[in-house]
């Protein structure tokens, strides 16, 4: 894994040699081994290096094709490159430089062009490929989004690297605040491509291509699109299943997917929460590894928050060399202060301190793990892949929703707690605990949605437009953008659709990627295979929803009573911390006083809900931990 930066300099924007290097400087975690600079005419192109396959000089970047015409720089893994490399059987052993896959992408370029050799690609990636012929710079990122990349056009040039970090430490782009983005960011928790927190500097859309040329045209395409899938597997969809059949074919799948992960000259081992994902995953290379791989698991004091007795007996079954830690408060204090820094972005996901964490605990074994993210988002895995659409069921019936919404959202707690007490089971169900007030303040917003995917992210807003914290918020946008497409039938291809394109890329891979990055751990997630994600959307709804066929895969190296449990998640016991341990972290982050002088956030909307959050039973962590992971992000650049 590595990092990436470059500039093409325009007649009328110019970047100084220190510049440069500052921002590779800045990249470092992403690649410690070693650093490379290709300059020519008014192009640049930078890397630093993560040594994975391929640990000799022959494997350095920036690489040139054989042909001399393409130069490259590159983050990611190509998972068939053997398989690509054995195409060109003309060539003999001695006419290739090396064994990196870097190599082989770059040849796949020389010959086929940058989309058709993506295409044939699987893997993940963001690159940058300057073509010295035609004089025009191609950025590329891969299906999902699992590896970042930025770029910026000022005047009629561009700049384009892994992380803002790069791009805030050339001084002379003068990056300031996207009032929209971040109005976008308290709705969503994340920022969705292709905004990013800065005006001006945007995420490229996984699946796409951007080229520049000349005269600073920017022109970006897709070469993989999400819905091209979904639409060829819809009458497979339609169609009833020979189920022992699937079983069998996703079972291989899985073990093909991990087989091609697991090459490279370091380290490798896996992510293990005793969960089904990571429990598939680790079996999976398990029965191909020659001796026992190392599993890393995280636990927490709070037993309610603790699953690592579960994946300990995993991975005593699967005889794998088990590490285990368990959080403490003052282990997650040395982390959260650093999380403004570890994030390019502001992030509302408080999972990011375990990932973290077991990501640095990991990297003082291997250099590469695995892990079992995407199988919630490809086989209908959250709670709310069922939940939303029975909840959406009865409140489509309820007569003038909207305004019954609004009057219970007007409603005291303790009055709808007094006179709503039968609807303690709906509160027990979704408020975990709470009381039927507070359950109820949660859902009325969600009662003014028309149909129900804008129900679904009404259900998955961090902070409604009408209660917004920025201090300006007439910038506040919709929460997507997006409508879905013809192809998409049930309700569970609906969120599982809506999860795929917004929520795995915005937040889940980028927790992963930034978290583990910052301990200069690469991690490969095998879920997210092109082919399993093909096969996936050939299912019928009811082998997808809770992941049924993932657990009938897994019962095949797994006794059930390993892993037939209610899901739990990676999140710590946030509220508990934030009333606790990180109570004066937050209370500093959050001060009247720091608020007022920063301008940004509405100093008594948010003083006022951190008084009621810290009374305890709100239900709104995600609202506390989205102001405080901005409120981190301006203290850990001075502002």
């Amino acid at each position: 894994m590595c990092g990436v930066f470059g500039v093409v300099e325009g007649e009328h924007f110019r970047l100084d040699e220190s510049d440069v290097r500052q921002a590779l400087d800045a990249l470092q975690h992403r690649g410690p081994d070693d650093s490379g600079i290709w300059r020519e005419g008014r192009v640049t192109l930078g890397h630093r290096r993560l040594s994975i396959v391929d640990l000799s000089p022959a494997g350095r970047q920036p690489m040139h094709s054989s042909c001399g015409r393409y130069v490259i720089t590159y983050n990611g893994e190509i998972y068939n490159f053997r398989e690509l490399r054995a195409a060109f059987s003309a060539r003999t052993p001695e006419e290739w430089r090396g064994n990196s896959d870097t190599e082989v992408l770059l040849e796949l370029i020389a010959t086929f062009g940058v989309e058709a050799a993506l295409k044939r690609a699987n893997g993940m990636f963001a690159l940058a490929v300057w073509d010295r012929r035609d004089q025009c710079l191609t950025l590329a990122r891969d299906r999902f989004g699992e590896k970042p990349l930025y770029y910026t056009a000022p005047g009629d040039g561009l700049v384009f690297a892994s992380e803002l970090g790069a791009l805030e430490a050339v001084k002379t782009l003068g990056l300031s605040l996207s009032a929209e983005a971040l109005a976008g960011y308290f709705v969503r928790g994340y920022f969705s491509a292709p905004d990013s927190i800065y005006k001006n500097v945007h995420k490229l859309a996984p699946g796409h291509i951007a080229t520049w040329r000349p005269g600073g045209e920017v022109t970006i395409k897709p070469y993989w699109r999400l819905e091209s899938v979904i639409a060829a597997q819809a009458e497979s969809r339609r169609a009833p299943i020979d189920e022992p059949a699937a079983i069998e074919q996703l079972d291989e799948l899985v073990h093909e997917a991990t087989a091609r992960r697991m090459v490279a000259d370091v380290p490798i081992g896996v992510f293990l929460s005793g969960g089904i994902d990571s429990s598939l995953v680790a079996a999976s290379i398990q029965v191909q590894a020659s001796r026992p791989i190392t599993t890393f698991t995280l636990g927490f004091e709070d037993p309610q928050y603790n699953e690592a007795a579960h994946a300990r007996e995993v991975a005593a079954y699967l005889g794998t060399e088990h590490i285990e830690e368990i959080v403490t408060p003052a282990r997650a204090m040395s982390v959260v202060s650093e999380l403004g820094r570890m994030y390019d972005e502001p992030l509302c996901d408080d999972s990011q301190i375990p990932t973290y964490l077991v990501s640095a605990m990991a990297r003082k074994h291997v250099t590469v793990a695995l892990s079992g993210d995407g199988g919630d988002e490809l086989f209908g895995g959250y709670r709310r892949h069922r939940g939303t659409p029975a909840l959406w069921k009865i409140m489509r019936n309820i007569p003038f929703a909207p305004m019954a919404g609004a009057a219970l959202q007007a409603t005291p707690a303790p009055v709808l707690d007094a006179s709503l007490g039968f609807l303690r089971g709906l509160s027990d169900r979704i408020g975990r605990g709470a009381g039927v007030g507070q359950t109820l303040h949660r859902i009325s917003p969600w009662m003014k949605a028309r149909d129900l995917l804008e129900f679904y992210e009404l259900s998955l807003e961090r902070w409604p437009h009408d209660a917004s914290p920025l201090l300006n918020d007439e910038d506040q946008v919709p929460m997507y953008r997006a409508t879905a497409p013809a192809s998409v039938g049930t309700d569970l291809d609906l969120l599982c659709w809506h999860d795929q394109l917004y929520y795995l890329p915005g937040d889940i891979l980028t927790k992963v990627d930034r978290a583990s990055m910052a301990a200069s751990l690469e991690t490969r997630i095998p879920l997210l295979d092109p082919e399993i994600v093909t096969f996936a959307w050939g299912l019928p709804a009811p082998q997808r929803t809770g992941k049924s066929i993932l657990k009938k895969v897994l019962a095949r190296h797994l006794p059930p009573a390993l892993f037939e449990r209610p899901k739990a998640g990676f999140s710590p016991p946030i509220e508990a911390w934030l009333r606790g341990p990180l109570r004066t972290w937050a209370n500093d982050l959050l001060s009247p006083e720091r608020l007022r002088r920063q301008g940004l956030l509405n100093q008594e909307r948010v003083t006022a809900f951190w008084t009621r959050y810290q009374a305890g039973g709100t239900l709104q962590d995600f609202r506390a931990w989205s102001v405080l992971m901005f409120q981190a992000w301006l203290d850990a650049r001075g502002l």
